[in-house]
C-alpha cells in the first residue's frame, strides 16, 4: 500500500473519532481558549490534521508517482465525508451560521458531481476539476476551520464572509459542472 493511500484511510479513520468527542460530556467544559469546550476544541484540531493529510496525500501521490486507482476512489470521499461531517457538526453548534440550507447545497452538489464522475467514467473519460471547483474547496477548508475555532478572536464578519463565499462557489462550480457536462448526462438517459 503506497503513503499516499495510507494517509487516505488514516483521514477516514479520524473521521469516526472527530464523531466521538463531540458526543463525550465529560469534555464538555470550556478551556478557556477562544470560547471554546474541550471536546470542540479536539474536534477542530483533528479536522486541521485530517485537511492536513488531504494535501499531503495528493502532493505525496503525484511527486512519487503513487496515484492508484484506490486512491482516486477513496481520497475524495474521504474528502466529502470530512467536509460534511464538520458542516452537520458547525449546524448543531452554529446554526444561525451554518443554516441547514447552506449544507443541503453542499450535499447535493456533491452528489450530482460524483454522479455525473460516475457516468463519464462508464465511458472512458476523465473530468478534471475546475479552478471554480478549487476555489470552492480552498474556501470551504478556510471558512470551516475558521468558524470551528470561534474565528480566532477575529470579527465573526470574516468567517461569514468566507463561509458564504464558499456557498457561492460551491453553486458556482456545481451549475458549471453541470453545463459542461451536459453531454455526458443527457448521453446516459
Amino acid at each position: 500500500m503506497t503513503t499516499a493511500n495510507k494517509l487516505t484511510i488514516l483521514r477516514l479513520l479520524m473521521i469516526p473519532v472527530m464523531i466521538v468527542f463531540i458526543y463525550l460530556k465529560s469534555l464538555q467544559k470550556s478551556i478557556g481558549f477562544l470560547g471554546l469546550d474541550i471536546n470542540q476544541f479536539i474536534f477542530a484540531v483533528l479536522f486541521v490534521l485530517a485537511s492536513f493529510t488531504d494535501l499531503l496525500d495528493g502532493y505525496i501521490a503525484r511527486k512519487y508517482n503513487q496515484i492508484t486507482t484506490f486512491g482516486k476512489f477513496l481520497d475524495p470521499i474521504a474528502d466529502k465525508v470530512l467536509v460534511m461531517v464538520a458542516l452537520l457538526f458547525l449546524m448543531m453548534i452554529a446554526p444561525d451560521r451554518v443554516p441547514l440550507w447552506a449544507v443541503m447545497i453542499v450535499i447535493i452538489r456533491e452528489f450530482m458531481v460524483t454522479g455525473i464522475r460516475l457516468i463519464a467514467v462508464e465511458r472512458g473519460k476523465v473530468i478534471a476539476a475546475s479552478p471554480y471547483g478549487k476555489i470552492k474547496t480552498a474556501s470551504t477548508m478556510v471558512a470551516l476551520i475558521l468558524i470551528l475555532f470561534n474565528d480566532f478572536g477575529l470579527p465573526i464578519l470574516i468567517g461569514n464572509i468566507i463561509f458564504w463565499i464558499a456557498i457561492a462557489f460551491t453553486l458556482i462550480s456545481g451549475i458549471d459542472y453541470l453545463l459542461k457536462n451536459k453531454k455526458i448526462i443527457l448521453e446516459s438517459i
